[in-house]
């Protein structure tokens, strides 16, 4: 509806959310996971080939920490009440006694030495970790309605690591420098202080080897044209070296690299977004109370209405507001979290234009008229009339430029204009009591607006209701 598919579509990989296992996904983790999947389903609509990957936070030096923890201090029933809450309890434990106890973080590298060996006990623990993660990991994305079509951790890059700096160091694109291996950007000028570690001096791999494997076996299995991250802004150095290490490695890749960074959520006090008592908020909970917040307020509004439909409409509105909330200001910005703000029914909100969309399908229920309209040649007599038609047929402009420069806050503005477009035409042109040709004519502009209306939204992820 207004945009033509894709006329060379491409593979694009998007890399987005990545929690890592044995922790909570917190607030930090809603910026990342809602923009990923909104590009991804933007560039779906479009007609592209969408890959989305979970890259997992499933490996590193807390695993050992957390298996000396775990065989000496699991509560088992703990676990099965909050798995996640009982991991974070040991691994504060054994992090703690590792700041002051050497024997305790001897312990800690025994026990990660024996994973990365292949021992099948700590194999078997670490993997329930994982499991156990993603149960919980899987409800939020459930609520959320975000799909991944792979979910490859950290761990399953391992293998390659050790390959992949031999051959960095045999080509010379790597070296070694004070016991470490390095590469170097001399030619440069924005990385020549910025070297890129790839192994420490205690052999150790780190980030930047692991994103170079997965690199190179994104573009061996997939092919991909495109590949897309989304993190926060304090990576950006990160995906710089990161790139400018596999142009050297892979300098015949015709692949395009995009780092789709974004800014911070702050509280009303302008620091970062913390509960009252200054810890982060869990991501579960905030999801739990933007979903009361509007249970209360379609109680207060609607009371006549069933209990369970209340509680679809609160999570259609809460889930829906917070989504938009968070995709509204440009990505590389900070902002504000309001409740208040986000759940309005009026100004630049989800249920301003979840409600639009409910009113315009009333005018249909009103006038008894049925889903599929009898073609009408359109009548754009009134100034409304033709400003809203104009408007309608940008909606595939903006998806191209939203798609082109991943930011879906484009998006956010054209629909809440779009409303208000409608709301002068509706306000100006009766519909339903207007002769029969205007009234044709006039049920195709609400019928056109309610369409995109609501494919707009769903792009974002965000889901609409017959009634408000």
């Amino acid at each position: 509806l207004f945009f033509p598919p894709a006329a060379a579509p491409r593979t694009v990989v998007v890399d987005f959310s990545s929690p890592n296992v044995a922790k909570s996904m917190h607030v930090g983790h809603i910026r990342s996971t809602i923009l990923g999947d909104s590009l991804a389903r933007v560039l779906r609509l479009l007609g592209h080939r969408v890959i989305t990957d979970n890259h997992l936070g499933d490996w590193g030096t807390q695993f050992g920490m957390l298996l000396t923890a775990w065989k000496r201090d699991l509560n088992a029933a703990a676990l099965q009440t909050d798995a996640i809450a009982e991991m974070e309890r040991l691994y504060k434990q054994a992090a703690a006694e590792c700041k002051t106890s050497p024997a305790a973080l001897e312990a800690a590298r025994r026990e990660l030495v024996r994973l990365q060996a292949g021992d099948a006990e700590n194999l078997a623990i670490w993997r329930r970790m994982i499991a156990l993660s993603r149960a919980q990991f899987d409800i939020i994305y459930q609520r959320l309605g975000v799909r991944f079509d792979h979910t490859l951790g950290e761990s399953f890059y391992h293998p390659r690591l050790q390959p992949l700096v031999q051959e960095l160091c045999d080509r010379g694109l790597a070296r070694e420098s004070e016991g470490a291996r390095v590469v170097f950007f001399d030619d440069l000028p924005a990385l020549q202080a910025h070297p890129a570690l790839i192994q420490k001096r205690d052999g150790a791999f780190n980030y930047t080897t692991t994103d170079l494997a997965t690199l190179a076996y994104r573009l061996e299995t997939w092919q991909p044209d495109e590949i897309i991250y989304v993190t926060d802004a304090r990576q950006q150095l990160h995906f710089q070296q990161l790139f400018a290490a596999f142009r050297r490695w892979r300098p015949e890749a015709a692949v395009r690299l995009a780092h789709v960074w974004f800014g911070s959520i702050l509280g009303e006090d302008n620091k970062p977004f913390k509960t009252r008592s200054g810890e982060t908020v869990k991501l579960a909970d905030l999801l739990d109370e933007a979903e009361e917040r509007a249970y209360r307020a379609v109680s207060e509004k609607n009371p006549a209405l069933a209990e369970a439909d209340r509680r679809e409409v609160a999570r259609v509105v809460g889930l829906g507001a917070l989504k938009y909330a968070d995709l509204l200001p440009n990505r590389q910005s900070d902002y504000v979290f309001s409740w208040d703000k986000m759940l309005a029914l009026n100004g630049n909100t989800a249920p301003y234009l979840q409600y639009a969309c409910a009113r315009i399908r009333s005018i249909f229920r009103k006038g008894g008229v049925g889903g599929d309209l009898a073609p009408a040649a359109l009548e754009l007599g009134a100034p409304e009339e033709l400003a809203l038609a104009r408007h309608l047929l940008n909606f595939g402009l903006v998806l191209a430029a939203v798609a082109e420069e991943y930011r879906p806050n484009f998006l956010c503005n054209y629909l809440y204009e779009l409303a208000g477009r409608f709301t002068a035409f509706y306000e100006h042109c009766p519909v339903l009591k207007s002769a029969p040709g205007p009234r044709a004519s006039r049920l195709v502009l609400c019928d056109l607006t309610a369409r995109v209306l609501q494919q707009g939204l769903a792009v974002l992820g965000i889901e609409t209701l017959e009634q408000m």
